[in-house]
């Protein structure tokens, strides 16, 4: 697994409550689909509804412990570098939550729990493809905000 994180979800009770929060702080992003994207050096935060990343990383939200609300993400090349690094998780000790399917947004990805609890998501995503160095962009959605 390359030592690398794309993007950074963190999973909001109210994404415009958080977003206006964010920008507050100078932060600015674009909104699509009731989700939040800023541009955060070499990677991206994302804001979503909590209720909705849980139920994409296959986990449980019981708002107390256990799921704490952020997901950490790769993206990688290709559908079969998923497959290999779920698969590399796996053999380290990761329990797959998720197993990996196409996407909603015409993608490839999966996710599991690390054995310390931190949820990733390994995908790969063809509207946000990867900088030689690894690094994604994110890309215009022809929206401000």
């Amino acid at each position: 697994m390359e030592q690398r994180i794309s993007l950074v979800t963190l999973g909001v009770a109210d994404v415009a409550r958080s977003k206006a929060f964010y920008e507050q702080l100078g932060w600015r992003g674009q909104e699509v689909e009731e989700t939040v994207f800023f541009q955060a050096g070499g990677l991206a935060v994302v804001l979503w509804g909590r209720d909705k990343l849980a139920e994409d990383g296959g986990v449980d939200d019981s708002g107390t412990d256990g799921f704490g609300g952020v997901t950490l993400a790769q993206n990688v090349r290709s559908r079969a570098e998923v497959d290999e690094v779920i698969a590399a998780a796996v053999a380290a000790g990761a329990e797959v939550t998720k197993p990996a399917r196409e996407t909603f947004y015409g993608g490839y990805a999966g996710y599991f729990i690390d054995p310390d609890g931190h949820v990733w998501e390994i995908a790969w995503n063809p509207g946000f493809p990867l900088g030689p160095d690894g690094s994604i962009t994110v890309p215009d959605f022809g929206t401000t905000g």
